[in-house]
């Protein structure tokens, strides 16, 4: 496992749900020389400042839009996790530029920061909905991780390594259904909205994200997307799970919505390799400095290439959550 003790951790969207978690990982397990939030809101750093004043806090206002100050605020720092995005599907759709700014134009500056401040190792966050986009969120992170990646060329033999990690819905996220749905009972709603009876998701709770992220410091070589095997929830069981019915008000889905998700497409499927509990998607472009043999990760697990034609799909994943593994975990994270 990767040892963050006496090191400097630069979080950009720190405020957000991930990064209070990562955060709070961080505190309990290690003694950090910094944690780093940078953020453009400063009510949310003011309320998280609330929660995490340790001596080894800090708090930069600033966006991922700005090339300069990102320098500035990389300075000295050791290890980063790109968190900061418009994450929104339906907003996304109606200001794709602003969009485009942040997650495409904003991930080039964090690769320009890092490489210019020489910083050790960088993992971007993406989303499942970065392979095979339907919508433009998903285009803009699929465009990041394909920065993130090329940016271990641009870096070079001695510069920074950058990987990716993929996840699904993560379970109680600002924005997401569960909170959504909690509202709305908490209101006395008896029906829940459904987009589309069949959608199915991939479920990972914040914890798991973050333990994933944490070991993937370790196991990364450079150019990896990693992708961890988790379950798949239905939506109508979501509602039968936090209401105790089935019924429910069909709304339709919503621009740029997809029924299923897919985070290993098969067009990528002579590029993959399983591991016992992930997948990692290898760079399709080959190195300057060296040729990657990435069956095996720093960390010592060894991979294999999944079959041909293999799909990593949320509607035909092995694993499925029961209505009452549903339950329990809308309870914990409640």
């Amino acid at each position: 496992m990767m040892d963050f003790n006496n090191k400097s951790i630069f979080i950009t969207g720190g405020t957000g749900s991930f990064g209070k978690q990562f955060v709070s990982y961080l505190l309990a397990t290690y003694s950090p020389k910094k944690i780093i939030i940078y953020s453009r809101d400063e009510l949310k750093q003011f309320e998280m400042q609330q929660r995490f004043s340790e001596p080894c806090m800090r708090y930069f206002i600033g966006d991922v839009r700005d090339n300069e100050r990102l320098k500035i605020a990389m300075k000295d720092v050791d290890y980063v996790v790109h968190a900061a995005a418009l994450k929104q599907v339906p907003a996304a759709e109606y200001n794709p530029n602003e969009c485009i700014k942040t997650n495409i134009n904003g991930a080039q500056n964090v690769i320009d920061a890092a490489i210019t401040n020489n910083v050790s190792r960088v993992i971007a966050l993406s989303t499942d909905k970065a392979a095979n986009p339907v919508n433009l969120y998903g285009a803009t992170k699929l465009a990041s991780d394909k920065l993130f990646v090329a940016a271990n060329n641009i870096s070079g033999a001695t510069g920074p390594r950058f990987s990716v990690v993929r996840y699904g819905n993560v379970v109680g996220s600002r924005g997401s259904v569960v909170p959504f749905y909690r509202q709305l009972l908490n209101e006395g709603k008896t029906r829940l909205p459904v987009t589309h009876p069949e959608m199915t998701r991939f479920w990972i709770t914040l914890d798991e994200g973050v333990q994933f992220v944490v070991k993937n410091f370790s196991r990364m070589q450079g150019g990896e997307i990693f992708v961890p095997k988790i379950p798949s929830i239905r939506i109508t069981d979501l509602v039968e799970a936090m209401s105790g019915s089935r019924e429910y008000d069909e709304i339709g889905i919503r621009p740029g919505e997809k029924l299923h998700e897919v985070m290993v497409p098969e067009e990528m499927a002579h590029h993959t390799l399983e591991f016992e509990d992930h997948y990692v998607i290898v760079p399709a472009i080959t190195f300057f400095d060296k040729d990657l043999d990435y069956t095996q990760n720093r960390a010592g697990e060894v991979g294999t290439p999944v079959a041909d034609k293999f799909e990593y799909h949320s509607g035909t994943n092995p694993q499925f959550l029961t209505i009452e593994e549903l339950r329990v975990l809308d309870k914990a994270t409640s």
